[in-house]
Parts: structure tokens; sequence; C-alpha cells
């Protein structure tokens, strides 16, 4: 466990430890299900941490030019890329840091198939279609809404698959089981399950929350290996977001004050959930809290969690605490590596977390210090 006290804060900091336990995880699916597993930087983009993911997943889906070149110089590889739109001004750059490049509409790929088939070197073109069903009931994070603008539906396909397509790519999980991902099989099979012989790649997409406790890995292997008996044409890919970093460190604050109005008590924090764990809010959902639990009945030390940033509603309701909480005490919020850091901004030209990697040896590197320039350079 990572030694709180010797943390600056704010800080993120990743567990190398639990990284390598999720990552030799994720590696065990590839070997025995004869698939690939590959990182999806929307989930995890700290690339000061991608020498060590590289040594168990093969590449990185990118979503954005900008991603694509990240994988290209830090992941070492050409990228899976996939986005609902694509700059033209940007697209030969893109192709430049692409081995897999995944349309979100046939007409798109009709836009832009030229463009690939002239370039100098092989890009394998795909497309993104609809299974139109998904099990997440989130409508923010449900990718499988029919009338949506994610990913083709079956009646676009009503001619067949167009010429020059080498593969599929479905997404419609989000931190989602191995049954889920079961079920979804069905619906895909049997609106696209004509195509697949003549393809040479599918690509199941994100969700497959296979390292959270109590997901069922041999199951997932079952059914992978099930498809690919069916197909054994295909190559298969799956690009989970969470699952690489779950669980994997924690976001430290402090409390930098107590604020009591009408006898409730907020600890306000160096830290900002609108700013720093925008999902909390979003989504939305309740961080767990090192050493605190959701108030009983007769528990005394009762705090709301308060951001630091002017926005009224930057705060979580209360945690109950096993002692009064005090000015300069250390917060720790777990799990916060995976769909955070990603999304984090400089909202009030509040003070950024450093970001740090705890690694196996014991010792603590300070990867990134952020400071004032951070902040002008985003807004220039």
């Amino acid at each position: 466990m990572i030694d709180i006290k010797n943390i600056p804060s704010p800080c993120f900091v990743l567990d190398e430890a639990l990284l390598r336990e999720n990552l030799r995880l994720i590696d065990r699916v590839q070997r025995e299900a004869g698939v690939s597993v590959i990182l999806a930087f929307k989930g995890f983009s700290m690339w000061s941490a991608f020498p060590i993911v590289r040594e168990y997943l093969p590449s990185a889906t990118a979503s954005s030019l900008n991603e694509a070149r990240l994988c290209y110089e830090e992941m070492k590889v050409k990228a899976h890329t996939y986005a609902v739109a694509y700059l033209p001004g940007e697209f030969t750059k893109i192709l430049k840091y692409s081995s897999h490049i995944t349309f979100n509409s046939v007409s798109q790929f009709k836009r832009f198939k030229s463009r690939v088939e002239k370039y100098p070197e092989p890009v394998s073109m795909g497309i993104r279609v609809n299974p139109e069903w998904s099990p997440v009931e989130t409508a923010l994070y449900n990718p499988g809404d029919s009338n949506g603008r994610l990913g083709a539906t079956a009646e676009h396909f009503k001619n067949g698959m167009p010429e020059g397509v080498e593969g599929l790519h479905f997404h419609v999980l989000c931190e989602s089981t191995s049954y889920d991902l079961e079920k979804t099989l069905v619906h895909f099979e049997e609106k696209f399950g004509s195509f697949l012989p003549g393809l040479k790649w599918v690509n199941f997409g994100g969700g497959h929350l296979m390292t959270r406790k109590g997901y069922n890995v041999d199951h997932l292997i079952t059914v992978l290996k099930a498809f690919k008996k069916r197909y054994p044409n295909l190559s298969v890919t799956l690009e989970p977001g969470s699952a690489i970093a779950w669980d994997t460190g924690v976001l430290v604050g402090t409390v930098l004050d107590i604020v009591t109005n009408r006898g409730v008590k907020t600890a306000v924090l160096d830290v900002s959930f609108t700013a720093h764990m925008p999902d909390t809010l979003e989504m939305p959902y309740r961080p767990r809290v090192r050493g605190a639990w959701d108030p009983k009945k007769n528990d005394k030390h009762l705090y709301r969690l308060g951001g630091v940033s002017c926005l009224s509603g930057d705060y979580m309701d209360a945690y109950a605490f096993e002692a009064p909480l005090k000015v300069g005490q250390k917060i720790v919020f777990e799990d916060m590596m995976h769909y955070t850091m990603v999304k984090t901004t400089t909202f009030n030209g509040v003070t950024h977390p450093n970001i740090a990697i705890q690694h196996e040896s014991g010792r603590l590197e300070i990867v990134k210090r952020f400071g004032y320039r951070d902040y002008k350079n985003r807004l220039s």
C-alpha cells in the first residue's frame, strides 16, 4: 500500500505493483483466449507508465490525432484508431500513426477510402457498427442507442459490406461483465454475423472490467474462445478503458479548512471534484475515501468533502470518520487512476495535482509537477 505520509498534496499516485497485477491477469486472458487486449488512452493515458504497460499489451487504441501520436511515440507502435469524425486536414497525419482505422459511418468510410488506399503504407480499414443493444443503464454512457450517433446500424448494410472493409468494431459496454459481452455477441452476430466470414478482424471495444473483484475471467475466456471457434478467420481485439488501471492508485488531498453552517460540517480540500474528479459529478458516482464510510444512524463525525473551486456543487455529501477531521490532515480518494487524470481541468486556476509513481522497490517518483505555465498555456 502507498505510504501516504510521504506524498506531496495534492497528488495522483500510481502503484506499480497493483498495475502489474492487473496487467498479468489481462495477459492471461490474451494467452488463453488467443486475443489481443490493447490499452484505451481515453481511460488511462499516463505515458510515464507505458514502459510497464508495453511489457504486457501489444498496442493501444486512439480516438484522435493526439492520442494516435502518443501511441506511436510512447507505446512505440501504431494505433488502432477510431474517431466519431475525422478532420480532413488531420487525416493524413492520423494514417501515419495508425495500423487500423475505423470509421463511425459508411459515409465516412466512402469519403476517406481513396485516401487510405493511396497511402504508401497499409492501413486496415473498419467500420463501427451498432448492435442496438447495451446493458448500460446510465444514458450518458450508453452507446447502444438506436437513434444515436455512434456506429452504423444494420440498415446501412442492406446492399452488403462495402468493398475494402476488413473489420468491424462495436462498443456497447461500460464497466460490464463477461455475461454482458456474451449477450452482446448474440445481438452482434444476429445483425452482422453474415459478414464475419469475409472479414479479417473484429474489435469488441471497451467496457470489459476483467480486473474488478468478482469478474468471471474464466467465463470471459470461454466466451472468447467459443467466438473464435465460430469464426477462425478473425483476429479479435478488446480495448478496455478501466480494466488496465482499475484500483491501482489514489488521489491524495489535504484539509484546508472546516466550514460549519447550520450544523453541517464541510471539510474544504486542496482538490476539486469538478476539476480533478469530474466523473464523480457527471456520472455520478461516490468515490471511496480511505478511513471513511457512508453515515449510519449513530455516527458522530460527519463531514461533507468540499472542493477548492468556486462551483457551489463542488462537493460530496457527508462521509463518516472515526475521529474529527483537522486542518492539515490528508484525505485519500481510492481508485483514481482511470477516467480521472484524463479528464482533469484547470478550472478556476486551481492547483493541479502532481502525478507520481510508487515503484515496486518502494521509491516514490514524482513524474510531473504542475504550475502557472500549465494553466496559462491551456488558455492562450
